[in-house]
This record gives C-alpha cells, structure tokens and sequence, in this order.
C-alpha cells in the first residue's frame, strides 16, 4: 500500500476538482480551478473550494501549461530564508514586495509525432526536492509553517464573487522566483506498461487500486544516473500513481518524498487537453 492515498474528484456544482481523504470524503484536503488563458491555463490551487484568489491565506499555489498543454511549471508559496535574501539582494526588485511565486518543478509531456498507439510519456522534475533524497541517509526539506504570500504593505481588494480567481500576482509578488539551490533535482518519470496480448492493450499493475481504463492514467518512478548508486529496490518504488476508478472519480496514491500539494499538481496536469500526445 502507497502512503498518502488520497481519492480525487470533481466539485459537482462547478468545473473544478477536489482532493479528500478516501475514507473521509467529507474532508477537503486541496482544491484546483482551471483558468483558462490565450496562451496556456492555470490550474489554481486552494485550502478551501470556493475561495482562489491568490491574495488569500488559503491561496497554497498553482501549475501553469504552456498552449498545447505540453509543458507545465508548478508554483508554491513556501518561503525559506535563502530565496528571500537571494530576491532582496537583487536591486532590481523592490524589498518590499514579497516573494509570491516559487518555482518548484516542471512537468512535460512527450510530443506523440508518429501517432502510435500507447500511453503519455511524463517526466517531472521536482526543484524543491534534491535527488539525494532517495540515496542512503538523504531527506528531502520539510516546510515548517504555512506562510502566506500577500506582501502586508499591500491591501488589494478581495476578488469579486463569481469572477475568475486573480492569479497573477505581478503587481506585489515576484512570479517565479527561485528556490535556493538544492542540488540536482529529483525527476519522476512514468514507469513502460507491458502489452497484454488477451486483452490486447498497454497494462500496468495497480493493485487494484485504479479499475478503469484512462489515458490519465500513471505510475512514476524515479529517473537517475547509474553513477548515483541508487538501489534497484528505490528506482522500481512507485512514487506517485494516479487512476480511473468510475465517472469522474480517481485515486492518487502518494509516497515519500512527494507532498501532496506536489502529488496533486502532477495529477491535475494530466487533465489538460494534448491531442499531439496520444
């Protein structure tokens, strides 16, 4: 059994989704808008379901795609003592504006050029995570509080109610500011099915825990260099499967060194449209 297993479903009343606990569905874990914009879409992650504009306390993070949903940048909220002083350090930025916006990862998608038949192929790459993290003795760095990104100089006005969540914090957050530099980032990438010639289609072993057939569907492992000297053992755990399970229901079930803001981000990017991809 995966740790973290959550379950994944859309907010009936709107087209978002939701993440509860599988035994809990009445818990909301996170929540994600999709925003659409003319040269890609945010996928606007929140504490609550019906609160997303960036300037709350709520407000936890967001993964943007490029137009052919394709390429995907996720963004977090943490802040840590190292990429404040980096920012403030730059004269070109203003020390009263408050780091909004890190960059923690990216995702991409597998460009489908010959049309063949199979699964997306996926790799993500988690800045925030160091690859030592799955090596012997390694961690990965735990955020000790939740702090929220709205500078305290600046009082915008809250988001009016059924408009589109503001996302763009340009005018008092730095978008995209870098986390410090932790090392060689930790890449996932999504572990080949085997061809089942009875069924005649691409199959992977989900114990059970995914029943329907999706191209959404994903198991990642991690992607490292043999000079590294990971275990066999670490390369074949999976860190992060996602799947069908009825209409409009999935479950994401999540180990170490994923959180599951960084799970769920993954996840929601298999939910943009990539007609080149399939």
């Amino acid at each position: 059994m995966l740790e973290g297993t959550e379950q994944l479903r859309p907010i009936v009343y709107t087209p978002d989704w939701c993440l509860v606990a599988e035994n809990e569905s009445d818990k909301l874990l996170l929540a994600a808008k999709r925003v659409r914009r003319a040269t890609g879409t945010d996928f606007v992650i929140s504490l609550v379901a019906d609160d997303f504009s960036w300037i709350r306390s709520t407000y936890v993070g967001k993964l943007r795609s490029n137009f052919f949903g394709t390429k995907f940048t996720m963004y977090d909220t943490q802040q840590n003592n190292q990429s404040i002083r980096s920012i403030h350090a730059n004269k070109q930025v203003s020390p009263r504006m408050s780091a909004c916006n890190y960059t923690i990862g990216a995702i991409s998608y597998e460009l489908n050029v010959l049309r063949t038949r199979g699964p997306r192929r996926m790799h993500c790459a988690i800045h925030s995570i160091p690859v030592s993290c799955i090596q012997q003795g390694g961690n990965a760095p735990t955020p000790t509080s939740f702090t929220a990104c709205v500078d305290n100089q600046c009082s915008p006005l809250p988001a009016s109610k059924g408009k589109e969540p503001e996302t763009d914090a340009s005018s008092t957050c730095i978008q995209g500011a870098q986390i410090q530099d932790l090392g060689e980032s930790l890449v996932l990438k999504n572990k080949a099915p085997r061809w089942h010639e009875q069924l005649r289609c691409w199959c992977l072993n989900f114990r059970g825990r995914v029943t329907v057939a999706s191209v959404k569907n994903f198991q990642l492992v991690v992607d490292v260099d043999p000079a590294l000297n990971v275990s066999v053992e670490e390369q074949e755990k999976i860190i992060l499967q996602f799947g069908k399970i009825g209409k409009d229901i999935f479950t994401m079930d999540y180990r170490y060194p994923l959180s599951a803001f960084q799970a769920f981000a993954i996840c929601l990017s298999s939910f943009d449209t990539k007609p080149a991809c399939e």
